[in-house]
């Protein structure tokens, strides 16, 4: 049987779970990342750093959350095609250049 706790009298804690994190809520992201979703963010990533773009202006031109694009860079997030499309424009680049840059 494995340990439980109380974490804040609320919900109980299974401290023997790996996957869990400091407040009993599961933390799948390394579990649920596809590895087309983690391709395409890393190489959004590598773009938007090569033309020297922080993430937060990204976001602003592309009108997203900074952790949104965030969350599609690590492959957290099956991102929108309409969002994809505004992301590569505002990196002056096309949805094919992203794709080929993935490996996609």
């Amino acid at each position: 049987m494995r340990p439980e706790a109380t974490c804040c009298g609320t919900c109980s804690v299974d401290y023997g779970a790996s996957f869990r994190n400091h407040s009993g809520v599961p933390n799948l992201t390394s579990r649920r990342q596809d590895p087309a979703l983690v391709a395409l963010g890393e190489a959004l990533r590598r773009i938007r750093l090569s033309k020297s773009i922080s993430q937060e202006r990204l976001a602003l031109n592309a009108e997203v959350d900074r952790s949104y694009v965030g969350r599609v860079e690590r492959g957290d997030n099956n991102v929108a095609v309409l969002t994809l499309i505004r992301l590569t424009a505002a990196l002056d680049i096309t949805v094919a250049t992203l794709m080929e840059q993935a490996g996609l």
